[in-house]
C-alpha cells in the first residue's frame, strides 16, 4: 500500500492537500515514524530552544508539505501550542489539506498597511487540538519581496510570542531565492529529500545555499523510502556527505519500512 506515493512532479498535493496520517491514524507505523522525526529534531536542538522551524526541499514534488503538516501535528499532539504557516506563496497546499478557504492568510498580513496584526482575522483552528493554521492567502505577483520583507520578520517575531512553536512550509531552495532569506532568521530548517526523485547534486547545492545564508540545518527527512517489497517510509538523518569528495558521515537516525 502506498499511502503517500504520488506521481513524480505532480500537483496532487496542491489540489487535494497533504494526507494527514498522524491525525487519521495516530497509532499507525507511519505516524510513529513522524513522531520519531519529531524526537530526533529535538535531539539535534538539545542545546538551544526552537521556537521557529521550517521545512523545505531542493525542488518541487519532494513531499515537503506532507512531511511538514504531519510533523506539525505530532508536536501539537505532544501538547505544544503550534502554529503551521504556509509560506510557499507559489504552490500553497495548506488550505487544501485542512479544507479551508484561502481568500485571506499570510499575504493578507504582508500586504496590509496596518500597524497592528489581529491574529484572529487570519489564523484558523485546524480542528486538531493545539494546532492552528495560517494559509498562504491569495497568491501574490511578488512572493519573493513579501517573504523577504521586514514585515515578514516582524510577523514571525509576533506569532512566536503567542505559540510554543511556529512551523513554516517554505518553497524549494533551488526554485526561489526568498527561502534562504527567511530561513536564515529561523531557529532551524529541515531539508526534505525524496528517494528516487531528489538528485544528489541538487541536495548538495541546496545544502550549500542554505549554509551560505547561515541557515541552521537541523537535518533531513527522506521520504518515499523503498524496500525489497516496494514499500515506503520516512527516515530522519544527519550529515551531508553525498560524494567521494566529502567524507562527512551520512546516516539515518530512524527509518521505517513496510
Amino acid at each position: 500500500m502506498a499511502l503517500f506515493r504520488k506521481k513524480r512532479g505532480s500537483s496532487e498535493t496542491m489540489k487535494k492537500g497533504a494526507r494527514l496520517i498522524t491525525a487519521a491514524d495516530p497509532k499507525s507505523p507511519v505516524s510513529e515514524q513522524f513522531r520519531t522525526v519529531r524526537t530526533n529534531i529535538n535531539f539535534m536542538a538539545v542545546d538551544y530552544d526552537i521556537k521557529t522551524m521550517a521545512f523545505t526541499s531542493a525542488n518541487i514534488s519532494e513531499g515537503k508539505s506532507t512531511v511538514t503538516a504531519n510533523v506539525a501535528i505530532t508536536y501539537a499532539q505532544a501538547g505544544l501550542k503550534t502554529l503551521l504557516i504556509d509560506a510557499d506563496l507559489r504552490r500553497p497546499t495548506l488550505h487544501s489539506t485542512f479544507d479551508v478557504q484561502n481568500n485571506r492568510g499570510l499575504t493578507t498580513v504582508l500586504t496590509s498597511e496596518a500597524d497592528v496584526f489581529n491574529l484572529d482575522e487570519v489564523v484558523e483552528d485546524s480542528g486538531i487540538e493545539n494546532l492552528s493554521i495560517l494559509t498562504s492567502g491569495p497568491i501574490p505577483p511578488n512572493p519573493a519581496e513579501l517573504i523577504g520583507s521586514k514585515r515578514m520578520s516582524t510577523f514571525i517575531d509576533l506569532v512566536k510570542s503567542h505559540y510554543d512553536l511556529v512551523i513554516l512550509d517554505l518553497a524549494p531552495v533551488l526554485e526561489v531565492s526568498d527561502t534562504q532569506a527567511l530561513a536564515s532568521n529561523l531557529d532551524g530548517v529541515v531539508l526534505v529529500v525524496r528517494q528516487g526523485k531528489t538528485q544528489k547534486p541538487a541536495i548538495k547545492r541546496a545544502v550549500e545555499m542554505l549554509r551560505f545564508a547561515k541557515v541552521r540545518i537541523l537535518g533531513y527527512v527522506m521520504n518515499d523510502v523503498s524496500s525489497e517489497n516496494n514499500g515506503y517510509g520516512y527516515g530522519y538523518g544527519y550529515g551531508y556527505g553525498y560524494g567521494n569528495e566529502n567524507k562527512q558521515k551520512t546516516g539515518f537516525l530512524s527509518r521505517f519500512r513496510k
